[in-house]
């Protein structure tokens, strides 16, 4: 225990940076756990459209877009969206919604803002499309 309060004395702003950083990971997962957004894998993400017909949402760009994807999924568009326009979309406010883009991260915020609009059941692919190729699932090309 010695050695710790000898290390915070010594190192003041490397020990802040320790204590903001335990506080935010512990904020984040926090936050994660009561979430009404859901973080779901490539077989989750299958099921969902099995089971409940899901809607997969695209937010990469077009030119990603049509070299691969989700089969069944639309694109959508990031910029309309960070503007909370979500134009064409409100017959999906009852369904369940999956948010894809390249990691997983750009879809989180979105998924936020679709919340904040009445969209009820949201989930977000974690690890996006980079998850979906590296567990070997298909995609479906062209427009």
């Amino acid at each position: 225990m010695e050695q710790y309060i000898t290390f915070f004395t010594n190192h003041p702003v490397l020990s802040i940076i320790w204590v903001v950083l335990a506080i935010m990971l512990v904020h984040s997962w926090y936050k994660s756990l009561f979430s009404s957004i859901r973080q779901i894998n490539p077989q989750q993400l299958t099921m969902l459209i099995n089971r409940e017909d899901a809607q997969v949402l695209d937010m990469r760009g077009k030119k990603e877009f049509t070299a691969g994807r989700i089969a069944g999924a639309e694109l959508m568009n990031v910029d309309k969206a960070k503007q909370n326009d979500f134009g064409g979309l409100e017959k999906y406010k009852t369904t369940p919604i999956i948010l894809v883009c390249n990691t997983g991260m750009t879809a989180n915020n979105i998924a936020e803002r679709m919340k904040q609009q009445g969209y009820e059941k949201l989930h977000v692919l974690s690890g996006g499309m980079s998850s979906w190729q590296s567990a070997g699932l298909p995609t479906t090309t062209g427009k």
